[in-house]
């Protein structure tokens, strides 16, 4: 036994899958509310997404306005070890059996754990795109990149091109920049920008060229890649023959979106529905974050691609009902519910919103089973 494993409880009342920003809010709120806690994460440190966001979060004050992502990282894991919360890290859950154990790997141990509740916080995954000669070295998921270079210090390349336009295909070009690599453009298979406004004005100010209605078709280079061939798209997406035009770069960064991370989930025979406008294959769960089994909770990407600030009030949630089921409401475990829920509704009456709410609506009157 290591000594993390020595020191985790015989009893544990709550496990929390995931060390990113909803699982770590999920396990600070049960832990505040009494109940004991264990925090498994294959991330060598806690924090998940925003140990390498170096950009500054904006909204409300109580949603970290103004604080870069890595130092939320740090206020979460303080509270972490404030609280004594017991935490797994560099350790793979690689199994849920029938017996409702888990089976976690560490770098020289395989054991198991069995929590009466489990709040899954296992995030989401990069897309990629098909193209010739994709499986070129330098063909990137850009948040890999923003892994390489902000957590490892080290940058990946000189040039780089863009696919996607959405909030990480702005942000990580940006931090490029600021890392001294040249970004060469950004393609968007649409007519306008998927990005915030704030985002997307640093790129305009950078001068970096954005190509709208356009696509990657082709990768080139011999043993990595050293340019790439773009196309304009018709209305139905067709790529327009004549329109290509090639772009000399030593990287490609695909920035295309991400699907919820949950091929453990579907090893508990959790519902599991299809609803496109929450990324994908999402887990059932109702507004207190619980799933169709009694003892499983969901919350972050894996619930719904959204952004950190609902993952960590989606994770207070989950957290406060997961301890709820074990030992019933008080004063303070609705407190956290009623007003991570009133902020959560505050966020999503934003018109950048509307897809989500619509998916949320598809979610409670999904029929599939």
């Amino acid at each position: 036994m290591t000594d993390a494993q020595c020191q985790i409880p015989n009893n544990i009342d709550i496990c929390v899958i995931g060390g990113g920003p909803a699982g770590l809010e999920a396990a600070i709120a049960a832990r505040q509310l009494g109940a004991s806690v264990v925090i498994v994460d294959d991330n060598p440190r806690l924090g998940g997404q925003l140990i390498k966001q170096t950009h500054k979060f904006f909204g409300s004050k109580a949603h970290y306005c103004g604080v870069r992502g890595f130092n939320i990282a740090e206020i979460l894991t303080a509270a972490v070890d404030k609280l004594n919360i017991h935490a797994l890290t560099s350790a793979t859950v690689v199994g849920y059996y029938d017996n409702d154990d888990l089976g976690i790997l560490t770098e020289d141990r395989l054991f198991s754990l069995k929590a009466k509740r489990y709040i899954f916080a296992t995030g989401a995954s990069e897309h990629m795109l098909a193209f010739e000669n994709a499986d070129l070295p330098g063909v990137y998921g850009a948040g890999a990149v923003q892994t390489i270079m902000n957590e490892y210090g080290v940058v990946p390349g000189k040039k780089a091109l863009v696919i996607g336009s959405g909030n990480i295909g702005l942000i990580v070009p940006y931090q490029l920049l600021q890392a001294g690599v040249e970004v060469a453009a950004i393609v968007e298979i649409l007519d306008k920008v998927g990005g915030y406004y704030v985002h997307s004005a640093k790129i305009k100010r950078a001068g970096v060229p954005l190509f709208l209605k356009h696509t990657i078709i082709e990768a080139k280079g011999s043993d990595c890649v050293e340019a790439a061939v773009i196309t304009k798209v018709g209305e139905n997406f067709e790529c327009l023959l004549g329109t290509e035009q090639t772009i000399e770069c030593d990287m490609i960064l695909i920035a295309i979106g991400l699907s919820p991370l949950g091929e453990l989930l579907y090893q508990t025979g959790c519902r599991i529905d299809y609803i496109p406008e929450l990324g994908g294959h999402v887990p059932y769960h109702d507004d207190n974050m619980l799933t169709s089994k009694f003892h499983i909770f969901v919350c972050g990407d894996l619930a719904c691609i959204e952004e950190a600030s609902t993952a960590m009030l989606e994770g207070k949630i989950a957290g406060a009902k997961a301890y709820e089921s074990l030992y019933g409401e008080n004063k303070k475990s609705k407190e956290i519910v009623a007003q991570a829920k009133e902020e959560l509704n505050i966020i999503r009456s934003s018109p950048f919103e509307e897809r989500i709410l619509f998916g949320r609506t598809k979610l409670k009157t999904s029929t599939t089973k």
